[in-house]
């Protein structure tokens, strides 16, 4: 996918339907509102779309807090900026997936269980889910999409310990 002007872009201020997939089954929808779209990289906010508090002990997620999502059609993550309520940043959640696709409203996502988390002032980088990866068994069953996953996280971890972070996300 290059993300070329081939491909459909979604209008700012339009909704597009965020569509989280794992294991070919869907994990999660809602709407999210679009912020840009250049034809590479989507950007999206929306509420925190849990509904309850999850609590991962390093950082809480809960009802009020807003996401700000940029996916790529190119690359193999997506990066949520995590805000509480009163707009005070927590940090960004990264999850490895394979590239994003929109395909009419909906912004399709394919989870593939690795994780990362950097906290707002970069001192926490862990790598989360490595042992549901692990159980997921797509070494075996898709072993190049694997592999780009790890390389995923492997890339996206050395950004969140240096200053290609904001850079990333600033465009």
């Amino acid at each position: 996918m290059s993300g070329s002007s081939a491909e459909p872009r979604a209008e700012r201020d339009t909704t597009v339907d965020v569509v989280l997939l794992k294991a070919g089954r869907t994990k999660i929808r809602y709407p999210a509102r679009v912020l840009q779209d250049d034809g590479t990289r989507i950007v999206v906010r929306a509420p925190f779309a849990g509904g309850v508090v999850r609590d991962f002990g390093f950082v809480r997620f809960e009802p009020g807090d807003v996401l700000t999502e940029y996916y790529w059609r190119n690359r193999w993550y997506a990066v949520m900026e995590v805000r509480g309520p009163s707009g005070v940043l927590k940090g960004w959640y990264c999850d490895i997936a394979r590239p994003a696709v929109l395909s009419g409203t909906e912004l399709v996502v394919e989870d593939l269980d690795l994780d990362l988390w950097r906290s707002a002032d970069g001192t926490d980088v862990r790598r989360l889910d490595e042992d549901e990866f692990a159980r997921s068994g797509l070494t075996a069953t898709d072993p190049q999409a694997a592999a780009a996953a790890v390389a995923a996280l492997d890339a996206l971890e050395a950004l969140a310990h240096g200053d290609g972070f904001e850079a990333l996300l600033a465009g």
